[in-house]
């Protein structure tokens, strides 16, 4: 019998099972801006290793969310939309392997700063409701 969750637990998975495609994209892009941010914060550490081994475990962290969004693009009915996401994402995975290998903010910096601009226009679509039909046209696309 596996142990009970904690309630914490047990809320992210409730809301991930029950949220809409647009809901889980930007649960995912709200993911990956909290792990860069957290790898930001390596960057402050004094011994060497700590602040090699957070930064690259956040860093690789928000590159398993980006990568996701990206597989889960829909090439066939997103058309441009998809395609543009693709190379999108393909360039924040690359700036941050770069930035990884390097140890340097820049790039994560430039990263948060792009992937927050994605997530508040997600939230702005999904906030207007699911019946609107660019909102349900773009999750098809993203699903």
């Amino acid at each position: 019998m596996p142990p009970p969750l904690n309630p914490w637990q047990s809320y992210r998975k409730a809301g991930t099972q029950t949220a809409s495609p647009g809901q889980l994209v930007l649960m995912l892009y709200d993911g990956a801006i909290r792990f860069l941010e957290r790898s930001l914060q390596g960057f402050e550490l004094e011994d060497p290793s700590e602040l090699n081994s957070a930064i690259n475990n956040n860093i690789i962290r928000a590159q398993e969310i980006i990568r996701e969004l990206d597989y889960s693009l829909n090439m066939e009915i997103g058309g441009e939309f998809s395609a543009t996401m693709d190379r999108l994402y393909l360039y924040f995975d690359s700036e941050l392997t770069r930035s990884n290998m390097q140890k340097e903010s820049e790039g994560i910096q430039t990263i948060i700063r792009l992937i927050t601009g994605l997530r508040d226009a997600w939230f702005e679509m999904v906030s207007k409701g699911s019946s609107n039909n660019s909102v349900a046209e773009l999750e098809t696309a993203t699903a």
